[in-house]
């Protein structure tokens, strides 16, 4: 049985998740559909774009990931299906599906889904769940559209990561629903910096900052720097939020130093 994730920020108070459902499922009966998550912020394709990229190295392999934050619905931005050697993603080309084609071992090929939608508005309906539920039942991606070079697919900005001599600045990638920081930094960057460090923030504050392997490493209410579950470099609070204590978000730059020990 192959798989459908969806990946949308449509929320839960309407009937948009349910009805992309019910298309799949008429379409492709049996199908078995994973939610990713439906709380993207809305139009947030960055938040999305790094949601997917990391949710689906961990869906089954083959799966179709359908997602859509897709503030230019009914523009002229292309409705894009992207093949790689995992699987294929489905959606707008506005950079969201770049990332997760990266993650799945980059773009084979892509094409462009040129159907007319009856609601301009609703192509994740009209669009993407058709598409994907044709992938699942064995269409192959160049039966649904003429081909599109990959390097003319969108692609966001790249994130900041910039080192020197004992300092790193990178640029907060996402805010989870804990409230933790994830940086676009890498443990090779973070590793030359020791086993302390200070963070500048944007506004010229600054903190200090233990580095952990898990949240607990730090007292409850501290703020702690260590790696999370994809690799990226985090700046968390031991139970509590990084992103209300320092008041920064998606799109900020940090700094960080290396912190020597005080001089005896």
């Amino acid at each position: 049985m192959r798989a459908i994730s969806f990946t949308t920020d449509y929320g839960l108070s309407d009937a948009f998740v349910a009805i992309c459902h019910g298309v799949a499922l008429s379409a492709a009966p049996g199908v078995r559909i994973i939610d990713v998550t439906h709380l993207v912020p809305l139009a947030d394709v960055r938040r999305g774009a790094a949601v997917l990229a990391d949710a689906v190295p961990y869906l089954p392999t083959d799966a179709v990931h359908v997602a859509v934050v897709d503030p230019g619905v009914g523009t002229a931005r292309r409705a894009i299906v992207v093949e790689t050697p995992r699987g294929h993603l489905v959606g707008p080309d506005n950079g969201l599906l770049l990332p997760a084609a990266e993650a799945l071992g980059g773009v084979v090929a892509a094409v462009e889904l040129t159907e007319v939608a009856p609601a301009r508005t609703f192509h994740g309906r009209d669009l993407f769940m058709p598409a994907a539920a044709r992938l699942v039942n064995g269409a192959s991606a160049a039966s649904l559209g003429p081909a599109v070079r990959p390097d003319t697919l969108v692609a966001l900005p790249g994130a900041v990561t910039r080192t020197g001599p004992g300092w790193l600045e990178a640029e907060v990638r996402a805010v989870d629903g804990f409230g933790s920081l994830q940086l676009a930094a890498t443990a090779a960057e973070l590793d030359p910096l020791g086993p302390s460090v200070r963070v500048l923030l944007p506004d010229a504050r600054r903190h200090d900052l233990a580095r952990g392997e898990t949240f607990g490493d730090v007292p409850p209410g501290e703020l702690v720097v260590l790696l999370d579950s994809t690799g990226r470099v985090a700046i968390a609070v031991n139970q509590g939020s990084a992103a209300e204590r320092l008041a920064v978000g998606a799109g900020a730059v940090l700094r960080l130093e290396r912190r020597r020990a005080p001089e005896a």
